[in-house]
């Protein structure tokens, strides 16, 4: 189980698998460098990117799925962390942000959909609701996606969103490209969250 968490009351997550472009993700919302990596799996524990003043906090947390050169075992491990610490601080966490890489989502859902299985994505976007935490889908890396809309629908369905995907906006899908700093649909669902709980006073996190 992951150690070491700051003690703030409020605090929003961000999870997805390896190499979705959530460490970038993040240096584009605070303004702070953390560590990058061409290899997946560089992120083993959580990152806090913490207000003391607010009572506020960002956490990156680990990617998941797969990582080449890294054991099933460790992998296995991270996904089962990522999770105890969400539902660990469910009462404190005002958005969970599922990230994903909206050029093979997708594709990756349908693979690992099966009889037996429920595709890392899918069911940590339920987890996410059932915890009663407001879910938001960072659909990553749409610059590189040519047929937005259906792939964009297609994507709720595998979620269980009845598409057009545009009535999801903002509060549960936002499609952004991160390295190019194009946030704002994001931006604007963390607005939207913050605001429903009563929590006006960290806007100005997400302006």
């Amino acid at each position: 189980m992951f150690e070491d968490r700051p003690n703030r009351s409020a605090e929003v997550v961000f999870v997805g698998r390896s190499n979705v472009g959530k460490s970038t993700l993040m240096r584009e919302l605070t303004g702070h460098s953390f560590s990058t990596g061409k290899k997946p799996g560089v992120t083993r524990k959580p990152n806090h990117f913490d207000w003391n003043a607010e009572n506020f906090m960002f956490t990156d947390l680990p990617g998941f799925g797969f990582m080449s050169g890294v054991d099933e075992s460790v992998r296995e491990q991270i996904k089962t962390d990522v999770v105890r610490y969400v539902e660990a601080n469910a009462e404190h966490v005002l958005a969970g942000v599922l990230v994903v890489d909206g050029k093979s989502v997708v594709d990756v859902i349908d693979r690992h959909s099966g009889p037996d299985e429920i595709p890392h994505d899918v069911e940590l976007f339920h987890f996410l609701e059932e915890l009663g935490i407001p879910a938001v889908v960072a659909v990553n890396k749409m610059d590189k996606v040519d047929d937005r809309d259906e792939r964009l629908n297609a994507l709720c369905e595998r979620l269980g969103l009845y598409p057009p995907w545009k009535q999801w906006e903002p509060e549960t899908i936002a499609p952004i490209t991160a390295k190019r700093g194009s946030i704002e649909p994001l931006k604007e669902a963390l607005r939207h969250h913050f605001h429903e709980a009563n929590r006006d006073d960290l806007l100005k996190f997400v302006k």
